[in-house]
């Protein structure tokens, strides 16, 4: 089973969840689910979108490639998880995306530029520094 990471009250992130760890999250108060994984991906959990609905969670697809990610990419999502009801799970395929996706707004956000948010990823081995 994926573990589910809490990085603080807001945010949680995972690799690619179940339908149980969904029902979990749910009875523990989240609000919302964000997969940055996109429809082509393999062994993704099957009508996502509606078992995360049916559990009263609100659900966000924003395919994400850290490959291509860049400033205004970033703001795209970061305005995506501004908006989102909190507590919010960030997840993706291996959770990589998903922590740099974190790391990157939680940095920003307090006030650290976006081009160092970056490197930090990079430093950390969650981006390629081709990026």
């Amino acid at each position: 089973m994926i573990t589910v990471r809490k990085i603080n009250d807001e945010l949680a992130i995972a690799g690619q969840i179940s339908l149980v760890q969904l029902k979990q999250l749910a009875e523990e108060g989240y609000q919302s689910v964000i997969n940055l994984r996109s429809p082509d991906e393999t062994s993704s959990l099957d009508n996502e979108k509606e078992k995360v609905e049916l559990l009263g969670l609100q659900y966000i697809n924003f395919p994400t490639n850290l490959g291509e990610i860049n400033h205004q990419a970033a703001l795209d999502i970061f305005q995506v998880i501004n908006k989102s009801p909190k507590p919010t799970l960030i997840h993706c395929d291996d959770s990589i995306r998903s922590a740099a996706i974190v790391l990157l707004y939680i940095a920003t956000k307090q006030g650290v530029t976006f081009e160092k948010a970056l490197q930090q990823t990079i430093n950390l081995g969650l981006i390629s520094s081709h990026c």
